[in-house]
């Protein structure tokens, strides 16, 4: 044994031992490895990032970081399974939420690689059957702009074409706005009959085809409130309301809704208790 330390140290090899030979075999592999290689040579994969991903917008060199957010099931109408993960890249810009989602086919214990899917990314996302063949991915999406966060609950449609390219499309149930980093507070048009603000808590619904998700809104005597006497007014105001608008301040109105997914009616939890 002593002659064979004695041989690594002439050739300039030190072997392992104790804690640096306990931290070297304990070293856990990177479980996002095998999906970068898919895209990407082994020497530009560090850590769950792609320094230089093959084929990402034509003649440039982009980034690929794949996030923790992913989601797998049978999307496709023939019961294939795809897997979609979330990534960030230095080549998008705020308009496509600064990356978007690597698509994945899982097939025979493999990951095949389907296409990049920049400015789309699943977050807040479940999985429901749409019947014994396939899944549907349900999110609540969102892009913040100018202080406007756009958000709604969508399907995610995914198809394959006759190139055996897979797209993604979503499907809008509900959508809404919340203006407080525009106006320091929402905002209502007083010819409105109800508003949506802002979407939260996903989950399944107490029926088939049927999801449940907080929704902060604003319903008809909300709108007639503010529009008439007004709330308190908000501390920190920006900007100017336009012709026929109102404030109305955060915490006036939550509930949790059931959404019918297939007739896209959004009703509050107790009412659906009643039909």
């Amino acid at each position: 044994m002593k002659a064979i330390g004695a041989l690594l140290l002439a050739l300039g090899v030190l072997p392992l031992s104790g804690p640096a030979f306990a931290q070297a075999k304990g070293k856990a592999p990177n479980p996002d490895r095998p999906l970068l290689a898919t895209f990407c040579d082994t020497a530009n994969i560090k850590g769950s990032a792609c320094t230089r991903a093959r084929g990402y917008r034509s003649g440039k060199r982009c980034d690929v970081k794949l996030q923790p957010d992913r989601y797998s099931g049978k999307f496709l109408a023939d019961g294939s399974t795809l897997l979609v993960v979330n990534y960030e890249s230095g080549c998008e810009p705020h308009a496509t939420n600064f990356g978007g989602a690597v698509i994945f086919e899982q097939k025979d214990g493999a990951a095949i690689f389907k296409g990049y899917q920049p400015g789309f990314q699943a977050n807040d996302c479940i999985i429901v059957a749409r019947n014994e063949k396939q899944d549907r991915l349900i999110c609540i999406t969102g892009h913040l702009g100018q202080g406007h966060l756009e958000s709604g609950v969508a399907e995610t449609v995914f198809t394959r074409d006759f190139s055996k390219t897979i797209d993604v499309s979503q499907n809008y149930f509900v959508t809404g706005e919340d203006a407080t980093g525009a106006y320091g507070s929402n905002v209502v048009e007083c010819k409105d009959t109800s508003k949506y603000f802002g979407f939260a808590r996903l989950g399944a619904g107490p029926g088939r085809d049927t999801v449940a998700v907080d929704i902060d809104y604003a319903d008809k005597d909300t709108i007639a409130t503010a529009c008439g006497k007004g709330f308190p007014r908000p501390k920190e105001i920006f900007g100017e309301l336009g012709p026929g608008e109102a404030y109305v301040p955060p915490g006036h109105e939550k509930a949790r809704f059931v959404i019918d997914l297939t007739t896209s009616k959004a009703m509050r939890e107790a009412e659906f208790g009643k039909q």
